[in-house]
């Protein structure tokens, strides 16, 4: 790793002052920022050709030969951002969570406003390298991690790594330092409101405000401030004797972690979805919905991730999974969750609800394989701000969707009556599909499609894989909703992650990657197909579904693909790994990519390895850091993307939320500096990449690559946070 005058100064040029978005122009190839028809801005040149380059093959192999990759949020010609917090500022008794994803923008009065923040996850590298710095706190680190360590050699193949901190006696050291830790890292996750206001050149800052809070991993445990609960699984919660593990709180939850995306209703409150739980506490349960016991996934630490972070508190896996509803104007509440909307990986959920009409909830579970699903409620909304309307999450049915070869599908109710029909392990990318395991808990994967008449036969319907009362059934298959929809038939997908409503109504869905698990699953070949024919195709798909007569109660869809992941030379977008999406004030698609942060710059010196093409996951490296794209709807430029924004090394730009008068887009810069740590001395390294020219003329690049980050406070050697940041037009008009 290596800095030269030249990099130092290209830094300097790129810190100064708080414009210096719109002067990054050195960072893209030259002759390639022109202005283009019916675009409300010059789209920034990215490290490879894209559709709205206008230059021959031979200008590309010349343009894009070298290229320099910033540290720092890089937006086109005119724009700018605002910093609006960091991990580790204040709020209220405790502080900016860690990993800020999904933003939502109440706006309670002129030029005042609440922003309610998800914070994800922690990661391991730069969270323990910089945590003393930035919180002020110190953390029994290596102590913790050599007896860790130890402990995880010791171990048989039939335990899983780590240590099993429940178990040990109270008073003990060890136990109080991992406890110490692992309460640092559940702060830093959850939920977070805060309070704006916009000063006099209309620029967004932080204000304070009565209801400003966090809701943490640990809410409930010291504060008496727990979660709330509805449906059929706190039947579930209630138990006092069952198959696995139970926490004797009943009904109450001890905070919420691994919230990822989520959504807004029409009535003020807003979702936050707990998506990777499984990190942290065991995912699996019993037949009658019980967890399995907090040893089964104990505390573990390493360079890369802090795991098992509820063992030591004995937290029950079944109560994390579900998707949180949380009212940002009320500081008394610390949130809800609702059952009947099915415990999986949430990634996002997409909220319509009409007068009249039962609401319909959309989600997505983000694993390989994972399935898209709907909630209807029993009952109907009239007024549509009534917070009342809550109570109707309360009541009704959760559906996963099938989709068809043809462009259609249909919703399959997850209730005990639904028929098993388990889709074939042939169909599926991986040739596996996992089932319910019976008469234990947990699962088993099926490989052999004779095993799927076996299983019919000897399971009828879903209520014959659950025990208890048809009621505590439903609870428990809804604790299960994976497993479950796996045995009802529904569609094994390409890891949905966000579900946005469009104007029109219709249900827009990332799909993030193609790509194969050999323990969680594969998509359906049928359905998730590259443009190559790839039925493993890696850089993901956005999807367009409409209700029949775009009804949100109906029970039938179409669907269709409307952009494609991958080069453009063979046949993609341009991008990799659609997540987020949101859309402007003039129906526009805006959307941000999610990229591996390993996979990021990785260099490709040759697209062959011994003879064989590089995998898809290892070629990602050509497409930089993460990305944020613009995508019309309608007139000449329908379908097309057009690149907006790149993010700071190593991280992930999450959580699109625009203002009201469309001045303002809100946006979560989510763990730079995830794979090297702090960025020393502003460090650079040279690396080559394989390309293609957009007609498929294969060239190579020449690229500078930070290593680690500095950002957002972009002096040398600064730890780098997570912030939220408003970006604006400098000349302060509508960016759309």
């Amino acid at each position: 790793m290596t800095v030269n005058r030249r990099e130092f100064l290209l830094f300097l040029g790129a810190v100064s002052g708080t414009a210096a978005c719109s002067q990054l122009s050195w960072l893209a190839p030259p002759g390639t920022q022109s202005a283009i028809a019916g675009v409300p801005f010059q789209p920034i040149p990215g490290p490879i050709p894209l559709p709205f380059v206008t230059l021959s093959a031979e200008e590309q192999i010349k343009t894009y030969g070298r290229y320099n990759i910033a540290d720092n949020l890089t937006l086109p010609e005119g724009f700018t951002y605002d910093l609006i917090a960091a991990w580790g500022d204040p709020l209220g008794t405790s502080r900016i969570g860690y990993n800020n994803d999904y933003l939502a923008l109440l706006e309670t009065g002129e030029n005042q406003a609440l922003l309610a923040i998800n914070f994800e996850y922690i990661s391991a590298r730069p969270w323990l390298e910089t945590f003393t710095q930035v919180v002020g706190k110190t953390l029994p680190i290596q102590e913790v991690n050599a007896t860790v360590q130890l402990v995880t050699k010791a171990a048989t193949d039939d335990q899983p790594p780590g240590l099993n901190a429940f178990a040990l006696a109270e008073g003990n050291l060890l136990k109080a330092q991992i406890k110490q830790i692992c309460r640092e890292a559940l702060i830093d996750q959850g939920v977070g409101v805060i309070g704006l206001s916009r000063n006099e050149q209309g620029h967004w800052q932080r204000s304070p405000h009565t209801a400003e809070r966090r809701i943490t991993g640990i809410s409930g445990l010291e504060d008496g401030h727990y979660l709330k609960a509805t449906g059929p699984a706190t039947l579930i919660f209630q138990k006092q004797t069952g198959q696995g593990y139970l926490d004797k709180l009943g009904d109450r939850i001890i905070g919420t972690f691994q919230n990822c995306a989520g959504g807004q209703t029409p009535w003020g409150t807003i979702l936050s979805a707990e998506e990777n739980v499984q990190m942290q506490i065991p995912e699996a349960v019993y037949a009658d919905g019980t967890s399995f016991p907090p040893a089964t996934n104990p505390f573990n630490i390493s360079d890369e991730e802090l795991t098992g972070l509820g063992n030591v508190f004995g937290l029950a896996g079944n109560k994390y999974g579900w998707m949180v509803e949380i009212d940002p104007a009320n500081p008394a509440d610390y949130g809800t969750k609702h059952t009947w909307l099915g415990r999986y990986r949430h990634e996002a959920v997409g909220v319509r609800v009409l007068p009249g009409k039962p609401l319909a909830f959309y989600s997505g579970c983000d694993r390989r394989g994972g399935h898209l699903y709907k909630f209807l409620s029993r009952d109907v909304a009239t007024n549509l701000s009534d917070k009342a309307n809550s109570q109707l999450l309360a009541n009704g049915m959760l559906y996963a969707a099938q989709f068809n070869p043809d462009g259609t599908g249909q919703w399959i109710a997850l209730s005990p009556q639904t028929p098993v029909n388990p889709q074939l392990p042939s169909v599926h990318s991986g040739g596996m599909i996992p089932l319910p395991l019976r008469p234990g808990g947990g699962f088993f994967r099926v490989k052999d499609d004779a095993e799927i008449a076996q299983f019919k036969a000897k399971y009828k319907n879903l209520g014959t894989l659950y025990t208890g009362t048809p009621q505590e059934q439903q609870g428990a298959i809804l604790i299960d909703a994976h497993y479950a929809a796996n045995a009802a038939g529904a569609t094994c997908t390409a890891r949905p992650e966000d579900t946005e409503i469009s104007p029109d109504g219709s249900l827009f869905i990332t799909f993030t990657s193609g790509g194969i698990s050999k323990q969680d699953g594969s998509p359906d070949r049928r359905i998730f197909t590259g443009p190559d024919g790839r039925a493993d195709y890696e850089y993901g798909w956005i999807m367009q579904l409409t209700e029949a007569d775009n009804d949100p109660a109906a029970l039938t869809f179409r669907w269709k693909m409307v952009a494609t992941g991958g080069e453009p030379a063979s046949g993609g977008h341009g991008f990799s790994n659609p997540d987020n999406l949101t859309f402007d004030g003039k129906g526009n698609l805006w959307m941000v990519t999610d990229m591996s942060s390993d996979k990021m710059n990785r260099p490709v010196r040759d697209r062959t390895d011994n003879g064989k093409p590089i995998s898809q996951s290892n070629l990602r490296g050509i497409f930089g850091n993460n990305s944020l794209w613009w995508m019309p709807l309608r007139d000449q430029h329908a379908g097309q993307l057009f690149l907006f924004g790149l993010g700071p090394m190593d991280s992930e730009l999450t959580g699109p939320c625009f203002a009201a008068d469309q001045k303002t887009l809100f946006l979560s810069v989510q763990h730079p500096g995830e794979v090297n740590g702090t960025r020393q001395y502003f460090a650079t390294e040279e690396r080559p990449f394989a390309l293609q020219t957009l007609d498929g003329r294969a060239f190579m690049q020449q690229r500078q690559v930070p290593i680690g980050s500095n950002w957002p406070g972009k002096q040398a050697n600064d730890p780098p946070k997570p912030a939220i940041v408003a970006i604006r037009r400098v000349d302060g008009q509508s960016m759309v």
